[in-house]
């Protein structure tokens, strides 16, 4: 079994590591995985009680607590989530800040006992809280993280007479840690404004009258009407003529869409024109908005392997710094006394116990465990909001790097619906041709009827008779009508011509006479063109077409839609053979309507769903899901994929290159240990801000 935890006060990258191995190791627990980015906890566990005990131990992890929790009876209770609030921080920073000047007058003024209350205060105001967390998690045997090495940098500097020193270190890194929350809780409230998609109510027709209910309680089969300026609160069908929807918050695209009567419309939506009547298609849960939701915010639990290495890096990096540390605490004195006096002995302790201090707090791991999982995350955000869900960073990652794409044909770069394409009459009207064809396929239940459906007839076909695999009779007054393929009307008796197209082709016959004939085929999408031309652009050295079509038709939507190599009369397993072919030449991405494609997006690095959101077959067996049907969608995610994994190499690079640097200096007795501290805090946010330029136009 596996569940979703949302945790509160996670504050800290490195904490969320630890807490994800101490839950790894309950009994019961089969996984667990903590997104520092997010706060989610995810548990695959075996039992009711494993899982009663990781809740129990995140309870007790700090400053955490879960704010949606499992019952016993596996139902989910729900707390409100608190947006934290920094008044009490920045009242301590001030404090501290306060009463450390007050301390530097008192000090040039003489007034000594004044002088060390002042600087007594100035540092409880801002460490105790440090102090204490580091005294917990000695006490559980959790010693080496940031605040072990802030109390060891600031303690030590004190005992070393630096009191002012000991001072800065502490109020320094209350402001750092400060604005490393507010710029986490900026990050994580791109998620909040994704929120926004949600519709909280819903106006249920009932009975005449209108009746407002949260939308939670909107069942399938449900009549809404929807004002102008409300949001669509669950997926459903168009009961009115028209409506125009502003589809921005799903598809990143400004320009309003028209719906139709019958046309299917996602939660989420914003309604720009008149009123209109709807019926649900979904309940809440099932609908577009939720599902994007959750896709989203769990995303951060499937982590990318730059991730992964950042938090191994984490987890053995500061026991190692603060062993090197004690070294030049020990060793380098030692050296000195060598050098200067000629035989190994103590020499210089004080400079280099400074030294080893200020190793300590440049050493600290922030700027890399902190940013790493916001810049994956704040992609996977940035691709949300351009209409395309990345079910995790390692398939962002994927996305980033691959140069081959696949897409299955029918559905996915076509209509994946029959439509007219041709019409050829022969003694009468188009017009009249059509409507006859129509008058005759609309009482038909044959996928090529649907072709037919939209098309006006004023005619009414009586006493049908449908013959498989050839087509049907009738009579259309009073008027024998053969509507079929060419061995229909041979067989009764009918002359024609027969065409030669990569289309199906319907032909029709009145009173023993062949009127016209009617191709029928899929059609290319709107946006595929478009969409393979900016793929091209963005340097996807190979796209390619597989399907299982004849080659004629392939080759026609291929070239219409600018793919040279095509693979098609493909059985299933002649698909999944050629996409593993493909990979041989590097990551293979595949695009396909997640339902009949299932072998070959179990096989492809990273596999697309062209399935809208209420596909549940198409959102499980793929990667990323392009919300609205929209091919544009993928460009526009490979786009933000390079842009998140060239900045988290940036953050990667960057933090390591100034942390040598820093620490290097530090060990040198170069860097004052105030500096260190703004060191440390300035790499941080640095690359912390540098994240959220994924965020941008692009």
């Amino acid at each position: 079994m596996k569940t979703v935890l949302q945790l509160d006060g996670l504050d800290c990258a490195a904490c969320a590591a630890e807490l994800e191995e101490q839950i790894a190791k309950i009994d019961g627990i089969l996984s667990a995985n903590v997104a520092f980015a997010t706060q989610k906890l995810s548990v695959e566990y075996q039992t009711q009680d494993a899982l009663d005990k990781a809740i129990y131990a995140a309870n007790h992890f700090e400053e955490v607590h879960v704010v949606f929790g499992v019952t016993s009876d596996n139902k989910r209770t729900e707390q409100p989530q608190v947006q934290k609030s920094h008044r009490g921080e920045w009242l301590r920073i001030l404090l501290s800040a306060f009463c450390l000047s007050t301390g530097l007058i008192c000090t040039a003024l003489s007034w000594e006992i004044i002088a060390y209350v002042a600087y007594a205060v100035a540092y409880l105001s801002v460490a105790f809280p440090i102090l204490i967390a580091t005294g917990k998690n000695i006490a559980k045997g959790r010693i080496f993280d940031e605040n072990f090495l802030m109390t060891v940098a600031s303690i030590g500097a004190i005992i070393l007479g630096e009191t002012l020193e000991g001072v800065a270190v502490m109020l320094l890194y209350q402001i750092g840690e400060t604005l490393q929350s507010i710029a986490v809780g900026a990050s994580r409230r791109s998620i909040t404004q994704l929120m926004e998609l949600k519709s909280e109510t819903a106006i249920l027709l009932s009975k005449g009258e209108q009746q407002t209910v949260s939308a939670k309680d909107v069942q399938k089969g449900d009549i809404l009407l929807v004002k102008t300026g409300d949001k669509i609160p669950v997926d459903g069908m168009l009961l009115s003529v028209e409506a125009v929807l502003d589809t921005k918050s799903l598809t990143g695209e400004s320009e309003p869409r028209t719906a139709k009567l019958g046309d299917e419309m996602l939660s989420g939506c914003v309604n720009v024109g008149g009123v209109f009547k709807m019926q649900a298609k979904r309940a809440y849960e099932d609908s577009a908005a939720q599902r994007i939701l959750q896709l989203v915010e769990n995303a951060a639990s499937s982590k990318a392997k730059p991730e992964k290495f950042i938090t191994k890096f984490a987890r053995y990096y500061t026991p190692i710094v603060c062993g090197l540390a004690l070294l030049l605490a020990l060793i380098a004195p030692l050296i000195h006394g060598w050098i200067a006096v000629g035989y190994p002995c103590f020499y210089a302790v004080e400079r280099w116990v400074r030294s080893a201090l200020t190793f300590l707090v440049v050493s600290c791991p922030c700027a890399l465990i902190v940013s790493v999982p916001l810049s994956y995350f704040s992609g996977i955000g940035a691709c949300a909001k351009r209409g395309v869900l990345v079910k995790g960073a390692t398939y962002l990652d994927t996305l980033a790097q691959a140069k081959t794409v696949a897409f299955d044909k029918t559905g996915t770069l076509t209509q994946g619906n029959f439509a007219i394409v041709g019409v050829h009459a022969l003694g009468v009207s188009e017009i009249d041709l059509l409507a006859l064809a129509a008058a005759v396929e609309k009482q038909s239940s044959h996928p090529i009827a649907k072709a037919f459906l939209h098309v006006r007839t004023a005619s009414k076909a009586t006493d049908v008779q449908e013959t498989a695999g050839r087509g049907l009779a009738a009579t259309v007054d009073r008027q024998t009508v053969l509507v079929g393929n060419a061995k229909l009307l041979q067989e009764n008796g009918v002359a024609i011509t027969e065409l030669n197209s990569v289309h199906t082709i319907v032909y029709v016959a009145r009173a023993g006479e062949h009127i016209g004939s009617i191709e029928v085929g899929d059609t290319l999408r709107p946006e595929s063109i478009t969409a393979i031309e900016k793929l091209k652009k963005l340097g996807l050295s190979r796209i390619v077409m597989l399907t299982g079509d004849r080659e004629d038709r392939a080759r026609q939507m291929a070239n219409q839609a600018g793919i040279t190599t095509v693979f098609a009369g493909l059985l299933p397993d002649g698909k999944l053979e050629t996409a593993q072919a493909l990979q041989k030449d590097g990551l293979l991405i595949y695009v396909g309507d997640g339902i009949n494609d299932a072998p070959v997006m179990a096989v492809a690095d990273c596999a697309v769903s062209m399935g809208k959101l209420g596909s549940a077959a198409a959102v499980e067996t793929s990667d990323l899901v392009l919300i609205a049907d929209d091919l544009n969608a993928l460009p526009k995610g490979v786009t933000v994929a390079r842009k998140t994994r060239k900045i988290v190499l940036q953050n990667i690079v960057f933090s390591i290159v100034m942390k040598t640097a820093f620490m290097a200096l530090g060990a040198l007795g170069m860097l004052p240990l105030s500096l260190a501290v703004f060191a440390d805090v300035g790499v941080m946010l640095l690359a912390v801000c540098n994240s959220f330029r994924i965020r941008g136009k692009y």
